[in-house]
């Protein structure tokens, strides 16, 4: 009986250690993502952090404010260049719903995706976006790089679509 006991305490103490382990590795990764978004790529192609590095040579180029499409979609977006390099920026502000299956951030051709989409999916066609990266997280500050060989002057607004079932879940303008 006393044998497992000591087991069954034995064996808690390692999981719970192993947790706390897991979560602290976490929580350092995300301090580096956020102290240092040059790191090469480290999360896919986007470079996505919770607190966009604020560096004085930070320069907004676009900017514009969600609106929802087939979910609730709401929060501000802002296309800045820092350090010669082009960046898509979500604000604090940002929130859309977890309901997709395989939730993407595009950069679409039309000044007004859910105007020129129809209901209740507002479907994309192909050739009218570009898609830049998965969505790291349903809500909060987000940062995701856009490759060099991008015009932006082709993109006039920023969505989040559901590739699997094209869907667009909100779409913001850009006002410049």
């Amino acid at each position: 009986m006393k044998l497992q006991y000591i087991l069954g305490l034995s064996l808690a103490s390692f999981f719970m250690v192993g947790c706390v382990k897991e979560t602290s590795n976490k929580h350092f990764l995300t301090n580096v993502v956020s102290a240092n978004t040059s790191l090469p790529m480290l999360l896919n192609q986007s470079q996505s952090a919770e607190h966009p590095d604020k560096s004085a040579n930070k320069t907004i180029i676009n900017s514009g404010t969600f609106i929802s499409g087939e979910h609730t979609t709401q929060g501000k977006v802002n296309i800045i260049t820092q350090d010669s390099k082009s960046f898509i920026e979500l604000d604090k502000s940002f929130k859309t719903s977890n309901s997709g299956p395989d939730l993407v951030i595009v950069l679409h051709r039309s000044h007004n995706v859910i105007g020129s989409t129809r209901p209740p999916s507002y479907p994309l066609r192909r050739g009218d976006y570009i898609v830049i990266a998965s969505l790291q997280k349903f809500r909060g500050n987000q940062r995701y790089l856009i490759p060099q060989k991008i015009n932006l002057a082709d993109y006039k607004s920023v969505a989040i679509w559901c590739r699997k079932f094209n869907a667009t879940f909100g779409a913001a303008t850009f006002k410049n």
